[in-house]
């Protein structure tokens, strides 16, 4: 979860991102018009990992600042300016100004028509970007791509698919690489590893397989869909590689478990002269955690400013603790926590108590869960923790405090769901809840006996019972089902 939050995202984004802010730029206009539209794009760009509320807010108001200064300049009706505007009102969450900005430009380019389109899908605005792209006098590729990719950096992965899925009807003739590669990243996050083979043959039979970005992006995608040997197999297959490559194959073998590849993989980097950013030490420390590599994790994060002068964020901050709690170092990671230049969040308070709870220290639990409350967490399953925490120290009057606050915040923890690729068909269970046809067939077919089989002391119809209430056990009955023999089925839970 740790690595998931720190590095989510499309690792094509900022390629892509890179290829629209270049495909945006007209070829003949002043410099000082585009350098206060770069001004405005810059303004708008993702926060770093280090930005602080403080930070935050005073980024705002220079949004405001440079919005007042675009209307009072003589650049005021440049279409560039204007599209730069719209672009910095979508992402700053406030798509109402940026309509009004398209709205105020008489003859509208493909620039300014794919500013909104672009600002409205990122922003998770997909009824309204799909309605002003439908009404579009013409679409171009470059349209095609920001639309696709917004939808994927929203996380409307299966309308990004199907978008593709349309936009290859539409005979949109594909010259480029960056819409391949926006498409990948919304299979990767479905973990569809049968669509994502699909498009990386399609973007062999075009000839983009020389294109980073895509390669890249298929690394990131069967590293996602749990094939580490395919996403290396892709990287090493990699002529030249940026830091994108190197960080993405890093964090996969991380997110695997694969500490000594992730070390070795590292070596290679450096050797190759390929300097290590933000993200990389989060995958590193990250891979230490995980292998009880204590003294590793220390050097890496000591050696972060030391050697590349990146100041740790929160994130690092966080796999960092996680490393000295796992493996029982509870009193330097409490140390670490009340030290450290940042405000200590609900995932990092909720690291160290498990850890505590891991390592039956009673007295640290009860100080971790106090803290950790006071935040008003928003997970359902922090105040799950935080109540097996308190009613295994029998602190009942804690448990009816976390009962009530869950009750007032309405929190209610989502029952959880599987979902299995299995040949050609996708399935979704949830808990408790099974599709006639599938009960048939598990019953019918005595897969219960062979998903529960550790569990002996079971009759048949108690073992079917038993693997009924449970999302992940029944994609995995489904599996066995419906997969010929030797194939491999890809599923996803979400506890």
């Amino acid at each position: 979860m740790i690595l998931k939050i720190a590095t989510s995202g499309n690792v094509a984004q900022r390629d892509l991102e890179r290829h629209m802010t270049l495909a945006a730029q007209p070829t003949r206009i002043p410099v000082s018009v585009w350098a206060a539209a770069a001004a405005i794009r810059n303004l708008s760009r993702p926060y770093e990992m280090n930005g602080s509320d403080g930070e935050i807010k005073g980024k705002t108001h220079q949004h405001s600042v440079i919005a007042g200064v675009a209307a009072a300049s003589p650049f005021r009706g440049d279409d560039v300016v204007k599209s730069s505007l719209i672009d910095m009102y979508c992402k700053c969450g406030v798509p109402e100004d940026a309509r009004k900005v398209f709205d105020s430009i008489g003859v509208k380019n493909n620039v300014v028509w794919t500013a909104l389109v672009s600002g409205y899908a990122s922003g998770g605005y997909s009824n309204e970007a799909l309605e002003l792209f439908r009404s579009m006098p013409a679409r171009s590729l470059f349209t095609w791509t920001a639309l696709i990719s917004g939808f994927v950096k929203a996380g409307n992965n299966a309308s990004a698919v199907g978008l593709f899925v349309e936009m290859r009807r539409d005979g949109v003739r594909i010259d480029d690489a960056f819409v391949l590669a926006a498409v990948i990243g919304g299979v990767a996050d479905l973990a569809a590893i049968v669509l994502g083979r699909q498009l990386h043959g399609f973007a062999m039979r075009l000839g983009f397989l020389s294109s980073m970005i895509v390669r890249n992006a298929l690394v990131d995608m069967y590293s996602k869909c749990s094939d580490i040997h395919s996403a290396r197999e892709v990287f090493e297959g990699l002529t030249s590689r940026d830091i994108i490559s190197w960080t993405t194959i890093l964090v996969g073998e991380a997110q695997h478990g694969r500490a000594e590849e992730v070390l070795a993989l590292y070596d290679r980097m450096v050797l190759a002269g390929v300097k290590p950013n933000e993200v990389t030490f989060v995958g590193l420390i990250y891979a230490c955690s995980h292998a009880g590599l204590v003294q590793k994790g220390r050097q890496l994060f000591d050696s972060m400013q030391r050697e590349y002068g990146i100041k740790p964020g929160l994130q690092h901050y966080t796999c960092y603790l996680d490393l000295l709690s796992r493996s029982g170092y509870l009193s330097e990671a409490e140390e670490l926590i009340t030290r450290m230049p940042y405000e200590p969040d609900e995932a990092m308070w909720g690291a160290l108590l498990s850890a505590c709870k891991k390592h039956n220290d009673a007295q640290m639990c009860m100080r971790v869960a106090d803290n950790l409350l006071e935040l008003r967490p928003k997970d359902p399953s922090t105040y799950i923790l935080l109540s097996n925490v308190y009613a295994v120290n029998c602190k009942w009057d804690s448990v009816a405090k976390v009962r009530k606050l869950m009750a007032e915040m309405e929190i209610r923890k989502e029952p959880g769901y599987s979902w299995i690729e299995a040949g050609k068909e996708f399935r979704l269970f949830h808990a408790g809840e099974v599709p006639l046809d599938v009960r048939e067939q598990i019953t019918g077919m005595g897969c219960a006996s062979r998903v529960m089989s550790l569990i002996l002391a079971l009759d048949e119809h108690e073992k079917v019972q038993h693997l009924f209430l449970h999302s992940e056990r029944l994609a995995v009955a489904f599996g066995i089902l419906k997969s010929p023999p030797g194939s491999v089925s890809v599923g996803t839970v979400t506890l």
